[in-house]
């Protein structure tokens, strides 16, 4: 991945990329480890255990909690990570203020469940809506240590700490749902992850808690927190507010049909780049107290991002149907269409990577704040008319307003980081080439072989095979700037194995 050295020393630099590509690196595979866990016992679920109907309800429950719950985290992580000197009564004063204000909201979510089941009038809401309500309690526990794991670009920990907390979500669900608790145990399994979260976090840095409680210099936390809770609400919104408009305008089994889709997508982003905001937000708050120009690295950063998960969500979108049929069964094939919209409309939002993380580490979140209120807004309506006509038509939306998001936060991105125009076109110019050279194989495959509904395993396996050494045929002899990066990291890693000269040189 790219690299982000903090000062002009020359083996300071050094130093610093390894340790940048060694966090990527880490963040890349923790994101995979959970990702494998994530999947397995989703098939898992899906298969023996779990409905559309049954997913949709909990859908529900888990959208409403965590529409409020994001008013928890308060930013503390951002600001722990971003601070220019971070002291040890600052760090006690952030997390005193984080406990404060994540309890409470706890809290408001536990006495809501109430109101919320009687709007929905759906049998067996209510003690889903009260378990993730509870959940979220132990969140604050682990918000501070997190953040301090990250600003020390301890990915190590890191990895340990996301492997645990989706073995033990995993764990706790199938056992419930194999002795037929339904949509509770995936409720119970959200609460066994917060809890097991804030177990190994505090584990990781040792113990850590506010003693004694100190609220001397919260104002700057508050400030900060303000901020950047509106936009995590506001975020949170657009996330969110999909299943719940799904769940009131169409039906539980539409809901289901559509996490399902969603989760599909958003499961593969995380796999291939979701690790990496953590390790780059830290990273460009080093370059920043530098001074250096952060466009150049904005660009390396893109070029990185868009050359592997363009062609994944492509991909997704190629195989919706033989992957939904092959992994759930058949009565899961409602959610291949909507799985199609869903990993194109990714295909947007994933081209201007760090679009919250960049504005906020350099002190520009009033503008970001209003771009965020009029792309909710965009989000919001779109949907509302697509639902009333279909499942699909709502998946369709998120195209659409992945378009509408973009033209809101290009400019200002451009604005506020420096990327040179023409360098970012030629980076997706030439991640756009991969991609179409990646799902070739996939398109050829349904014109020679069988349909999508028809294809089995061996034909997509040998067409996604196939796919990637188009893609990284591609890659080299474009010169994408991702391929050096992906040839570094590769080096490093065969060479701590002693087979460092298997890797050829980059063109």
């Amino acid at each position: 991945m790219a690299s982000i050295p903090p000062s002009d020393s020359g083996s300071e630099i050094r130093i610093r990329k390894m340790s940048v590509r060694g966090a990527a690196a880490l963040a890349m595979a923790s994101q995979f480890g959970a990702f494998a866990i994530q999947f397995a016992a989703s098939v898992i679920l899906a298969r023996f255990f779990i409905g559309p109907d049954e997913l949709g309800l909990f859908t529900i429950a888990f959208s409403f909690v965590s529409l409020l719950a994001v008013l928890q985290e308060f930013g503390i992580n951002r600001f722990i990570a971003g601070e220019r000197d971070l002291s040890d009564e600052t760090i006690r004063t952030a997390f005193t203020v984080s406990l404060a204000i994540s309890w409470a909201i706890a809290a408001l979510c536990f006495l809501l469940a109430w109101p919320a089941a009687a709007f929905y009038a759906i049998p067996g809401l209510l003690p889903l809506l009260l378990i993730i309500a509870a959940s979220y309690f132990f969140v604050p526990l682990a918000t501070v240590p997190m953040a301090l794991l990250q600003r020390d670009l301890d990915f190590r920990s890191n990895t340990v700490i996301e492997i645990g907390v989706v073995l033990a979500n995993a764990a706790v669900a199938i056992v419930l749902a194999w002795r037929g608790w339904g949509p509770l145990a995936l409720a119970w399994g959200a609460f066994a992850q917060q809890v097991a979260r804030a177990a190994l976090s505090q584990w990781r840095v040792g113990g850590r808690l506010p003693v004694p409680p100190r609220l001397a210099g919260a104002l700057p936390v508050l400030r900060f927190g303000g901020f950047s809770t509106v936009l995590s609400a506001l975020s949170q919104t657009g996330a969110r507010l999909p299943e719940l408009l799904i769940g009131r305008l169409l039906d539980t089994v539409a809901v289901g049909l559509f996490a399902r889709a969603w989760g599909l997508a958003a499961q593969l982003r995380l796999l291939v780049s979701g690790g990496l905001a953590t390790v780059f937000y830290p990273a460009f708050a080093r370059a920043r107290d530098a001074g250096e120009d952060l466009g150049a690295h904005y660009e390396r950063v893109a070029a990185s991002v868009t050359a592997i998960t363009w062609p994944a969500m492509a991909g997704l979108a190629a195989c919706s149907i033989p992957i939904i049929g092959m992994l759930y069964g058949e009565r899961w094939l409602g959610a291949a269409r909507p799985l199609e919209w869903i990993a194109m409309s990714q295909i947007l939002f994933i081209a201007l990577p760090l679009h919250v993380e960049l504005p906020i580490l350099l002190n520009r979140m009033r503008p970001l704040l209003w771009r965020f209120s009029l792309d909710t807004a965009v989000s919001v309506v779109l949907l509302a008319v697509a639902a009333t006509i279909s499942l699909e038509a709502a998946a369709a939306s998120r195209v659409a307003y992945g378009l509408a998001w973009l033209a809101i936060h290009a400019p200002f991105l451009h604005h506020v980081v420096g990327f040179r125009w023409r360098a970012l076109a030629r980076v997706w110019a030439l991640s756009a080439l991969a991609t179409g050279a990646a799902v070739l194989p996939v398109w050829l495959s349904y014109q020679v072989w069988d349909t999508p509904s028809d294809a089995g395993f061996g034909q997509i396996a040998l067409a996604v095979v196939a796919g990637i050494a188009l893609w990284l045929a591609i890659l080299r002899q474009t010169r994408h700037p991702a391929y050096a990066e992906m040839h570094l990291l590769s080096a490093g890693a065969l060479g701590r194995l002693g087979m460092g000269r298997m890797v050829p040189a980059p063109r």
